[in-house]
């Protein structure tokens, strides 16, 4: 079975319940983190591991930082404007229509 990515690298995303935005940078097609890190995760709104995990470079009111989060838990960002990651310009060019542009080479 081939499990299809809902959203795309560039693209802005949000938190479905925690207060948290951010750019997908990298796409898991299934869980690929430790089983320390899932555990880690309270039972009752843990995800399924049989679905996309995204990357993310995610801002929230006070930091900066990277998520992996499931695709259950994310919604499309409903135009919230740039994200302000530090991160951001070595991998990504400037937005466009909402979305930012992978670099067409990296930065040193």
């Amino acid at each position: 079975m081939s499990i299809i990515a809902k959203y795309k690298i560039g693209q802005i995303v949000r938190h479905r319940f925690f207060p948290f935005r951010g750019v997908v940078f990298d796409v898991d097609p299934e869980f690929n983190n430790t089983e320390e890190w899932y555990e880690s995760i309270p039972e009752d709104i843990r995800p399924r591991k049989d679905q996309p995990f995204y990357h993310l470079l995610a801002e929230n009111e006070k930091s900066s930082y990277v998520a992996y989060v499931s695709e259950q838990n994310l919604v499309p960002d409903g135009g919230g404007g740039p994200v302000e990651h530090p991160a951001l310009n070595e991998m990504f060019d400037d937005m466009q229509d909402g979305e930012y542009t992978i670099r067409s080479h990296r930065v040193h």
